[in-house]
């Protein structure tokens, strides 16, 4: 290697390392996968699902919530998609809710967390994220009525290095860690954490963990950087596997307990297609760690299984 070529091989190197994973790391052909419409929600006040949890009381149950400007609600909703409930969050906003998170706390309480964390415009000095107990779900011949939370915890947070916008809210099974997956248009995002000791009252500074750049990526029906900016993620209820999805696919990463979390997210993930939606936002994994959930903004709001 010349010279010349040696020090073009060197700032590739260094802009890769700067802009986090490179373009050519990432797949393009997806991995054999089915999607199965499994319901359209009944409910036509979910008419911007903007995130989607695993129920942990009832794990046949998802919980969902509407995008901003949306009642500050959290849906319960069922497999063939009727709604088992509404419950107001009380003492909250929706701003601009943009993902839900479900985990056991540490006195192993089944519990959600609703990412107050969209900034289109880059307005926020700060985000939030609302933790609630989940609440219990009525039998399915009930007829459905709304009810309130009790006041929730808010933890309240901004980034180390200025405004993002963000429609991704993690937390982690074993860590309890939370976690949020930012946006952009041309794919470049960061993944960031919140201290491992939350604190109360106070906005606290996020970690930034990696940064990662999502390809553009042509798909039939859809634009290139339709791939690029990722609108929801996961962690499987047994830690072992992240999910991230975009407009056009979904990115998921297998996660070994002996390696750092940054480590692990530099490495090529799979690619999945799912079928194909206008803009999925909500993505999950079932009880199974596996078996991959995914819904869809605007009416009539669909409900896909995805297994592989």
């Amino acid at each position: 290697m010349n010279a010349t070529l040696l020090q073009l091989a060197l700032i590739f190197m260094a802009v890769s390392a700067c802009c986090g994973q490179s373009a050519s790391a990432w797949p393009e052909k997806p991995v054999p996968s089915t999607s199965k419409q499994v319901a359209i929600l009944e409910d036509k006040r979910i008419k911007e699902s903007s995130g989607l949890a695993l129920g942990l009381r009832d794990p046949s149950i998802f919980w969902t919530v509407n995008d901003s400007g949306g009642e500050p609600c959290v849906f319960a909703i069922d497999r063939s998609g009727k709604t088992r409930a509404k419950v107001r969050v009380r003492d909250a906003a929706n701003f601009d809710w943009e993902d839900i998170a479900s985990c056991k706390d540490e006195q192993g309480t089944p519990t959600l967390f609703i990412g107050d964390i969209g900034d289109n415009l880059f307005i926020r000095a700060s985000i939030q994220v609302y933790q609630i107990h989940e609440p219990a779900i009525n039998s399915a011949d009930q007829s459905v009525s709304e009810t309130e939370t009790a006041a929730p915890q808010i933890w309240r947070a901004n980034y180390p290095d200025g405004r993002h916008n963000a429609e991704s809210l993690l937390v982690h099974p074993q860590t309890k860690r939370l976690y949020i997956l930012t946006k952009s248009d041309d794919g470049r995002c960061a993944l960031y954490a919140f201290p491992q000791t939350l604190q109360p009252k106070v906005s606290m500074v996020l970690e930034k963990v990696v940064d990662l750049t999502f390809p553009r990526l042509i798909r039939a029906g859809k634009r290139p950087h339709d791939n690029c900016m990722t609108t929801g993620a996961s962690f499987a209820p047994d830690g072992s596997r992240m999910v991230v999805s975009t407009y056009s696919s979904l990115y998921e990463w297998l996660l070994p307990k002996n390696k750092p979390l940054a480590e692990v997210l530099l490495q090529a993930p799979v690619r999945i297609e799912p079928e194909l939606l206008r803009q999925v936002e909500g993505v999950c994994y079932d009880s199974d760690s596996r078996t991959l959930w995914i819904t869809s903004e605007h009416l009539p709001t669909p409900l896909l299984r995805v297994t592989r």
